[in-house]
């Protein structure tokens, strides 16, 4: 009996010390959990790396960061869809407002009927599009998902994927940039990169151009040819869905290519613009983070 009761005192004390110390051992995992939990929620820049831990929980630290970043960037892609939308979308609702208002201000014949009508239905037309191009985009997977690509292959293939005979595409890089790498997906590096690049190739008259340059922090590629340009009354307009400077040019395409373009840079937390215009052509500069 004396042997029993020794065994479970031993057994009892056993128990409240591993109990300890197991507590003590896993008190920082408990703090990290809280931490990432309250971080999350507010989208804090907050991240546990750099501070000195044994290496089990500089693993899980690293982990919680890349979850983190990927909440961050959720966030702020789902603020940076709310903006766009309420800003696109102003317009036509004003077009469809004003026309509303001037319609019932006073009696209309016929043909300011029909007017009123056929503009509140091109304004309508370009809120769906709008809706559509936004929506569609942020239904993807891809986007704000951390990575790197090496840019020069990515410039490389698309190039391959066009037909020289009709239009050639020179893919130009400095020597000390053949290393260049962009902080998205490669499938997200040739989806911004592939509406510029068929938008270049429709307008072109010779030869289409794809340059990338290092930049402090971030990578820039550039997309040119040597076509009409883009008007200088429509440059205001040249992102916006649904937009084309001439519709009757001969030209395929619904004026998407260039605002899904920007719309997936920005994403990415980067540009798509517009760049200087050299002489007989135009120019789209993408702007993306380093990788």
């Amino acid at each position: 009996m004396a042997s029993l009761a020794l065994d479970a005192v031993m057994l009892l004390c056993t128990y409240a010390v591993t109990r300890l110390a197991v507590g003590r051992a896993l008190r920082p995992v408990r703090t990290m959990t809280d931490q990432a939990a309250r971080w999350s929620a507010t989208a804090s820049e907050e991240r546990f790396s750099g501070a000195p831990r044994p290496a089990e929980l500089a693993r899980l630290g690293a982990s919680l960061d890349a979850f983190l970043d990927r909440i961050r960037a959720a966030l702020r892609h789902e603020q940076q869809l709310t903006s766009e939308l309420s800003h696109e979308l102003r317009n036509p609702l004003a077009t469809i407002v004003a026309e509303l208002d001037w319609w019932q201000a006073r009696p209309r014949n016929e043909h300011e009927t029909l007017t009123a009508q056929r503009a509140i239905g091109d304004a309508a037309r370009s809120m769906r599009t709008i809706c559509d191009t936004l929506l569609a985009e942020a239904r993807e997977d891809a986007r704000g998902v951390p990575g790197t690509t090496a840019v020069l292959p990515v410039l490389n293939a698309l190039a391959d994927r066009t037909d020289p005979a009709v239009v050639p595409v020179r893919v130009t890089c400095a020597q000390e940039d053949r290393e260049l790498t962009a902080g998205v997906p490669a499938a997200v590096l040739e989806r911004i990169l592939s509406p510029l690049l068929d938008n270049a190739l429709r307008y072109a008259a010779t030869a289409v151009h794809l340059r990338a340059f290092r930049e402090p922090g971030r990578v820039r590629i550039e997309v040119g040819d040597d076509g009409p340009g883009v008007p200088e009354d429509f440059r205001a307009h040249l992102f916006r869905p649904g937009r084309r400077a001439d519709p009757g040019d001969g030209h395929d395409g619904a004026g998407l290519g260039l605002p899904l373009a920007r719309r997936l840079a920005r994403s990415a937390g980067g540009e798509a613009e517009l760049g200087e215009q050299s002489a007989g052509g135009a120019v789209f500069v993408v702007r993306l983070p380093a990788g």
